[in-house]
């Protein structure tokens, strides 16, 4: 779907509620970005791993929870995780990368003919949760309604390893204006499913970013007069140790292109037993 139509589709359906949108997603009506939608519940990456490896990654996201807020884990086979919703692992993110030896080597709409029995599925917090909570405060988002994929940057910041899964946080970035970061401080907090409040703002050079404008994932975004980068922890940490780890295969969804759960976005993390 051409870049500018997807952009159009996605405006409308700022408000259309959780169900409806994987509905949509389901049966294939929607592949774009998730970013701005279903205000209120929590969007969610999803790492799929052959379970022999599932209780390392697992420790991974509980000594990074930071950058990999855990809010479900499948049982191996079983390509749903009620905690979120009635979902379908298989079906209901608009889009996902398969890996192979830690490259990705396609992308698809659906796995329904890739799941294995000793698949497990683990479902983290997403940044783009809290989009629509942000624009509703008044801050401006770039990103918003134009098609693009916030940027994402590996960092000098090192994660705690787990088995064959670690290396460097990675963080996205949001330009804010200098006179909203401290509302946006405090409103991302609340947050903490998705990562909650920022981990830097201002210089990128100080955890390691050269070249803003050189993102390792996304789309550039300038940093207009007034603006200051404002950086997250994200869940593409995850996805990037998974790649260095070079398993056989593994699935994730495409960066951009959350799973929407039916679980309110500010709950507190404590709620969920994994």
């Amino acid at each position: 779907m051409p870049r500018q139509v997807t952009s159009l589709f996605h405006d409308n359906l700022r408000l259309v509620d959780a169900g409806q949108l994987r509905g949509l997603v389901r049966t294939g009506a929607y592949e774009g970005r998730t970013g701005g939608l279903a205000r209120g519940k929590l969007q969610a990456n999803v790492v799929i791993v052959p379970r022999r490896f599932a209780g390392d990654f697992h420790q991974f996201c509980l000594r990074n929870a930071k950058a990999c807020p855990l809010v479900g884990v499948s049982r191996a086979g079983c390509p749903s995780i009620p905690a979120l919703g009635d979902i379908d692992i298989r079906t209901d993110a608009p889009q996902y990368n398969i890996y192979h030896f830690g490259e990705v080597i396609r992308q698809r709409t659906d796995i329904i003919d890739l799941w294995r029995d000793d698949f497990a599925a683990f479902a983290l917090g997403s940044a783009l949760t809290v989009e629509a909570a942000l624009v509703e405060k008044g801050v401006k988002l770039h990103s918003i309604g134009c098609g693009k994929a916030l940027p994402k940057f590996r960092t000098n910041i090192m994660t705690r390893g787990a088995g064959a899964f670690g290396g460097e946080m990675v963080v996205s970035m949001r330009p804010i204006r200098r006179c909203d970061v401290d509302k946006v401080r405090a409103l991302t907090a609340r947050f903490p499913l998705a990562h909650g409040s920022p981990i830097h703002v201002g210089e990128p050079s100080i955890i390691g970013i050269s070249d803003l404008m050189a993102p390792d994932w996304g789309d550039a975004v300038e940093i207009m007069d007034g603006e200051v980068p404002v950086f997250w922890a994200s869940s593409l940490t995850a996805q990037d140790a998974l790649a260095r780890a070079g398993l056989a295969i593994s699935i994730t969804v495409s960066p951009g292109h959350m799973l929407i759960t039916d679980v309110d976005a500010k709950a507190d993390a404590g709620i969920f037993k994994v």
